[in-house]
């Protein structure tokens, strides 16, 4: 994987009523699987949306490529593969109908890559689109946006409608797809098992801020759950590296980066019976969404 970043946000904001999404930047290194969490409503799609050129941001810059997003949209557009719930393709009728109007589109389409991924994911040529499940259209548009072979594919909650075996097929085409590193996804999903499983960079949405950003390993690796007993007048405030999580007496629990030194500073200041417990993404995540919310 190079360091030469596919996907740049810097200071991006939009605004909704009372939501507010940003200023936000982020990177999505080239041949990436990014994992874009956080709840529904907390702005992936949206986040999404502007980059594809739908809706207009209030400030900020999106490059894709280096190019901008907008100035340079079809040359853009070329070169990525989108996928989203709001898709509906029941417009052409079947299957065949849909494919030979947006090969069109595409001078890079193949043509037997199509071919493979319809008869992987089970869809026939002929078969009418407003009949099958919604797990077979999710299956669908992604046989679109990986058709043409794209360089970046945004992927927008693709696992909605799947069953645990058409997730696993998904996945696995998707590392196919991004195995000679020159390929990126950026997945959104509120799901973070799969997510933890299948991606190597990550990104955590929440209220519209993005909480973290980085290597899917690091990240994880980086954070404790800490359980101490603190003495009198423990001021946890006062450690940048440790999250306050719950408190019982003395007793407390801290998120802590023990990158930054978090342990040495517990027992500087006189804590005591330290325990420490590797996290999951699920327990990093509640760990942040908890001390933002408090």
């Amino acid at each position: 994987m190079s360091n030469q970043a596919v996907l740049e946000i810097r200071g991006l904001e939009k605004r909704f009523g009372a939501f507010h999404l940003g200023p936000m930047d982020m990177t999505v290194p080239e041949g990436a699987i990014y994992g874009y969490v956080g709840p529904n409503g907390a702005g992936k799609t949206t986040t999404i949306d502007l980059i594809m050129g739908m809706g207009a941001k209030d400030a900020g810059s999106i490059r894709v490529f280096g190019m901008d997003h907008l100035q340079e949209e079809v040359a853009v557009k070329l070169k990525v593969g989108y996928v989203s719930p709001d898709l509906s393709y029941n417009a052409w009728g079947k299957v065949y109908k849909l494919i030979a109007f947006v090969r069109t589109f595409y001078p890079d389409w193949d043509d037997a890559y199509c071919e493979q991924l319809l008869k992987r994911f089970q869809i026939g040529w002929r078969d009418r689109i407003s009949t099958l499940s919604f797990g077979s259209r999710t299956k669908l548009a992604l046989v679109v946006a990986l058709s043409h072979r794209p360089t970046l594919l945004l992927l927008d909650e693709p696992t909605s409608g799947l069953d645990a075996v058409a997730k696993r097929e998904l996945f696995e085409e998707l590392l196919d797809a991004v195995q000679d590193e020159q390929r990126t996804v950026l997945i959104s999903s509120h799901n973070l098992d799969d997510v933890e499983r299948f991606t190597d960079h990550l990104g955590i949405l929440y209220k519209g801020r993005l909480m973290l950003e980085g290597s899917t390993s690091e990240l994880v690796s980086r954070y404790r759950l800490i359980d101490c007993t603190v003495p009198e007048l423990f001021n946890p405030r006062a450690f940048e590296a440790l999250r306050p999580q719950r408190q019982d007496g003395s007793r407390w629990r801290f998120l802590a980066d023990i990158t930054n030194g978090a342990l040495e500073q517990l027992k500087n200041a006189g804590a005591t019976h330290i325990t420490e417990t590797p996290v999951t993404l699920e327990d990093l995540f509640v760990a942040l969404v908890r001390e933002d919310n408090a």
